[in-house]
């Protein structure tokens, strides 16, 4: 495969998203006004409800079975090392660079969480059309692919709906904790009681530089308050809820509430009704009794994909005015993404595959491979839609993180595919 049809391949998802983010846009303007703050909030939570789920269980359904299951193991492991391994280097930038705290989980969350859904459904099978590649028979490599990238995204919202999840949420109530500190603060009395006369008739000389002094004073005084206030408010917010229900009985009780989430509930149902042969025959088939069920939950997912980027792009309107976000921060997360994580990634497939942990297929591999390279998920933005925090920095960093993509993906695609050939 020539690096230009390479090229043309791992650029084009990318460039359709970046196209629909435009529209998204220019749909969030004042000239059109179709995808406002509240718009974009109820749509959010239609995907996250209704949208979402349904891709995940009709794509699952359709192509996964037990046997593949058995014999792809290993990636449920290599999505959780992507985690763990990205986690941590986003948590570095974050002791290194200082964000607002509110930021804090959503770089870490931006840092682990990749687009293992909607991009690897488009790239991987676009692979297996390319001639050169040492996938085999085209038919064959693209049915396997849409099962490899099926499988992907249903562990991938797992984990983004269980610890990404998690991050942003906290991300939430770090920016509300702030937001009460500020407001106590703006309502705080005038304290200056104590001022006599004297307090006021200073030299002339010396008025000017005593301001200074005491405005300076003040605001160092005002913004440690604050930060001493946000984080005695959140440390009493967490021990209140470990005297309540105990530290195991708190953890047991989150873990449960998100796996009762929408799409972990379609994901674990999608698995069921591909692995168990007598509910598959109902809704998979030209001749199941239920294939209109398993249709019209197809037709729902259809929607995931156009709405997560409308919305992404109504965001970035906001985004590119107003976030609150340094351009080392951007560039540290860029760095985690295509060129620290890539580099573990070949490492972990080297591996794996000495030790006997992988299928021999060069495919396989090359989709290990390529969830160490993908930007950052999507859902991020629902998420922090859902919890109204971050959205504008969000958008920056999904904007860049994106258009450093069409770039990465075509340079990591070409090592992965000479590795494997």
């Amino acid at each position: 495969m020539g690096f230009f049809s390479l090229l043309e391949v791992a650029a084009m998802p990318v460039i359709q998203v970046l196209l629909i983010s435009i529209l998204g846009a220019f749909m969030a303007t004042e000239y059109w006004n179709l995808l406002n703050a509240d718009a974009r909030r109820y749509l959010n939570k239609i995907t996250f409800i209704i949208f979402t789920p349904a891709l995940t269980f009709a794509s699952l359904a359709k192509t996964v079975n037990f046997e593949d299951v058995i014999t792809w193991w290993f990636m449920p492991i290599n999505i959780g090392l992507i985690f763990l391994l990205g986690g941590i280097f986003g948590w570095i930038v974050v002791k290194i660079l200082k964000p607002e705290p509110y930021l804090e989980g959503i770089i870490i969350a931006t840092s682990s969480a990749g687009n293992f859904g909607n991009l690897m459904v488009i790239v991987v099978p676009a692979i297996c059309n390319e001639e050169g590649t040492p996938f085999g028979d085209l038919n064959n490599c693209n049915s396997v692919a849409l099962s490899y990238a099926s499988l992907s995204m249903a562990l991938g919202a797992f984990y983004i709906w269980t610890v990404a999840f998690h991050l942003v949420q906290s991300s939430g109530l770090a920016y509300k904790a702030i937001q009460e500190v500020k407001g106590s603060l703006s309502r705080k009395p005038n304290d200056d009681f104590d001022a006599n006369s004297e307090s006021y008739l200073l030299k002339a000389d010396d008025q000017g530089q005593t301001s200074k002094q005491v405005t300076s004073t003040k605001l160092i005084d005002e913004e440690n308050m604050e930060k001493e206030l946000v984080v005695a408010q959140l440390s009493g917010k967490a021990g209140d809820e470990i005297s309540s229900w105990g530290k195991i009985t708190g953890s047991l009780q989150h873990i449960v509430k998100e796996l009762m989430s929408p799409p972990t509930i379609s994901a674990i149902a999608g698995f069921v009704f591909g692995c168990v042969p007598f509910l598959r025959n109902f809704i998979v088939g030209k001749s199941a009794p239920l294939r209109v069920i398993q249709d019209s939950i197809k037709l729902l997912g259809d929607g995931t994909i156009p709405s997560i980027t409308l919305v992404l792009g109504g965001n970035l309107t906001q985004g590119l005015h107003s976030a609150n976000l340094k351009p080392s921060i951007i560039i540290g997360v860029i760095l985690v993404r295509y060129l620290i994580l890539p580099v573990i990634g070949i490492g972990v497939v080297k591996v794996a595959g000495a030790l006997g942990f992988l299928s021999p297929d060069p495919l396989f591999r090359y989709v290990l491979m390529i969830q160490f390279t993908l930007p950052p998920a999507m859902h991020l933005g629902t998420m922090a839609q859902l919890f109204n925090v971050g959205q504008q920095e969000c958008a920056v960093l999904f904007l860049w993180t994106y258009l450093v993509a069409a770039f990465a993906l075509t340079i990591w695609s070409t090592i992965y595919l000479w590795i494997l050939s």
